[in-house]
């Protein structure tokens, strides 16, 4: 999570003219220069409309989507998703927008054999998704609906040969609250998305999401779903 904090602080003390030396109004001018620009800097920099009056970019990712409509993210050939991220708006029909982020896998998986869309995860329900056929999440798909102010949800799976995953686990709750800002990257590389469990709040209309993380055997192994 990265979190952006700016504080400014400007005080202005205005002095009679007649108290100010005729020798010092040329040098006071550059100040006073520094001073108004520094103000225009501060009232147009986007960290101050970020993300609560206009949420367009996170970093150097765009949204994937806007309030209220469905998405459909595939990563390029060969990558995994490794980052997901988004920021909730309560008039926005309770909704969230999402960035994602990929990163190619190590070459000594090899290219993905097979690649399809798992099962819908319906809108209003908590659920548990893991890719089937030991794959790995490379993308997501996503409707909204407004009946339930609630999103279903689908994972791309890419399965690699016949490798199998190891070393599973889960993390926490992200957001750590409903309703808050989400930021979630892979803690290392090597480590892979294989699902998502998540909780929804029919109150808030929002959801807590724990990623199932795991490693990959370098051989190929004989469990078609582990």
């Amino acid at each position: 999570m990265h979190t952006h904090t700016h504080t400014h602080s400007h005080t202005h003390t205005r002095q009679p003219c007649s108290r100010m030396h005729p020798a010092l109004l040329p040098r006071s001018l550059p100040l006073q220069l520094l001073v108004l620009t520094a103000l225009v800097y501060v009232q147009s920099y986007p960290y101050d409309q970020y993300p609560h009056d206009q949420p367009n970019y996170i970093y150097d990712e765009p949204w994937v989507n806007q309030f209220r409509q469905g998405f459909n993210f595939q990563c390029p050939h060969g990558e995994a998703l490794v980052a997901i991220r988004s920021y909730f708006s309560e008039k926005e029909g309770m909704d969230r927008v999402w960035s994602f982020e990929c990163q190619r896998t190590p070459y000594g998986l090899g290219e993905p054999t097979e690649c399809w869309w798992d099962d819908i995860n319906r809108a209003g329900l908590e659920w548990t998704s893991m890719c089937t056929n030991n794959g790995l999440v490379a993308g997501v798909q996503s409707q909204y609906f407004s009946a339930v102010l609630d999103r279903e949800w689908q994972f791309y799976c890419c399965r690699y040969s016949r490798r199998c995953p190891y070393s599973c686990w889960k993390t926490q709750e992200n957001p750590n609250y409903y309703q808050e800002e989400s930021d979630f990257v892979i803690p290392s590389y090597g480590y892979f998305i294989r699902g998502a469990s998540t909780t929804f709040s029919g109150v808030l209309r929002d959801r807590q999401w724990k990623y199932t993380l795991c490693r990959m055997t370098e051989h190929d192994c004989h469990f078609e779903n582990f």
